[in-house]
């Protein structure tokens, strides 16, 4: 089994910033991709941002120039910068990963999520 755990969500005026973590730990061979999904209320879940294990990244229209996202492989731990925040960007934010547990195993794991409100 592999775990993600998230932190780094809250409350912030648009405008401001928040960087969210998410640390991947478990039955870990490599880690492929890692990434961000978020999902406002009444819509479906929707890429935010990716990033290999090779550091090729992959953004939302809606985030590009204002997120960023990065890893460090050492730690299992990818993370997403977000600044210039909008209320448009309210949603709980969902860490992926996907790899191999063994030669044998591979996984997709999501974390639990964690809330970003941007607000006045």
């Amino acid at each position: 089994q592999v775990q993600l755990v998230e932190s780094g969500g809250g409350l912030v005026q648009p405008g401001g910033s928040l960087r969210l973590s998410c640390a991947a730990s478990g039955s870990i061979f490599d880690i492929n991709a890692m990434g961000w999904y978020r999902q406002a209320p009444g819509k479906q879940r929707e890429l935010v941002a990716t990033i290999t294990s090779g550091g090729n990244t992959n953004f939302a229209d809606s985030v590009k120039g204002r997120f960023t996202i990065s890893r460090d492989n050492a730690k299992n731990t990818v993370y997403l910068q977000m600044n210039s925040l909008q209320p448009e960007d309210t949603a709980v934010y969902y860490c992926n990963a996907n790899g191999r547990m063994d030669k044998f195993r591979s996984f997709d794991s999501w974390g639990q999520g964690t809330q970003v409100t941007v607000s006045s």
